[in-house]
């Protein structure tokens, strides 16, 4: 059998309801919720009951999906399943480098409420628009994005799929421009232009305030987004704020590696659903809830 990675999804996948199929079914995922309820009060109340308009305001969203997905994992190591490697999106990569031993958990979760609020900050001083772009011209998107200004591809997601960010000014103009060219824009509901230059004021806001930081020898390593390679340092954490996912990179890396067995633990189906995209030679689950990992367990067996 080949090696296992376990995946952790970002902002945006968020739901009325995570994580609390584990809260109530595994004592490591309950666990995980009470320690850090006990950092940031109410965060499992949130992720179990607040709406979508309150779960969609960054800083809850990161959080929350940051418990979820840890609770997750935990849930998971429980059953049994041993990952090889790990890696996120995103927001994700914070869950995998707590998971993997790279921070302890209340410090990485403590840095994710800080990275949400300056993340906020940084949305709300410059507007930003995000797009999901369909062409499997990746190279011929990058000339259009480099000949408007304030436009940047950002998350190289699977083949036939990039996501773009801008400003917000420049949001129409550049689905007209994409239009013209022959690409399929959609609009994605987020306030920031996330992982540009629009981020920043977050990501120098962060680097300050954890110009300590030093990251811990893992248990289990984890691909960065900036590089798609292993993690170097703890300068890569603010890095990928500002700068894109290579996720579709990642993903193949991991498949060079051995990882045959893909497993996205937390919320939503999102990794899933690309992972099947960049590769039909591998095997793709979701853990999400104790179904999700009932039926996992059963593949591996």
């Amino acid at each position: 059998m080949g090696k296992i990675a376990l995946v952790f999804s970002g902002q945006g996948a968020q739901y009325t309801g995570m994580g609390q199929s584990f809260y109530e079914t595994s004592p490591a995922a309950k666990a995980v919720f009470d320690t850090l309820d006990s950092i940031r009060p109410d965060t499992s109340t949130q992720c179990f009951t607040a709406d979508k308009e309150t779960l969609s305001q960054t800083a809850t969203t990161q959080p929350c999906i940051f418990a979820a997905n840890y609770a997750a994992a935990a849930a998971v190591a429980e059953a049994g399943i041993q990952a090889d490697y790990l890696a996120g999106f995103s927001l994700g990569e914070l869950s995998a480098l707590a998971f993997g031993g790279y921070l302890s958990l209340e410090d990485a979760f403590r840095y994710v409420c800080h990275r949400g609020e300056e993340m906020d900050k940084a949305a709300k001083a410059q507007a930003g628009a995000m797009f999901a772009v369909m062409t499997k011209d990746t190279e011929a998107l990058e000339r259009l994005c480099f000949t408007l200004p304030g436009v940047y591809p950002v998350n190289y997601n699977c083949p036939g799929q990039t996501v773009v960010s801008c400003g917000a000014e420049q949001a129409d103009a550049f689905a007209a421009e994409a239009k013209a060219a022959g690409f399929r824009a959609m609009k994605l509901a987020v306030s920031g232009g996330f992982h540009s230059p629009m981020m920043l004021p977050a990501a120098r806001a962060l680097s300050a305030a954890y110009a300590g930081l030093t990251l811990a020898a893992p248990r289990i390593p984890v691909i960065a987004n900036s590089t798609a390679r292993a993690y170097e340092g703890a300068q890569q954490m603010f890095l990928q704020i500002h700068t894109p996912v290579y996720w579709q990179h990642s993903i193949e890396h991991l498949i060079e590696q051995g990882v045959t067995t893909f497993i996205e633990v937390g919320v939503g189906k999102t990794l899933t659903g690309l992972i099947g995209k960049i590769s039909r030679e591998v095997t793709a689950l979701t853990v999400e809830n104790q179904e999700g990992l009932q039926r996992t367990l059963e593949v591996l067996s």
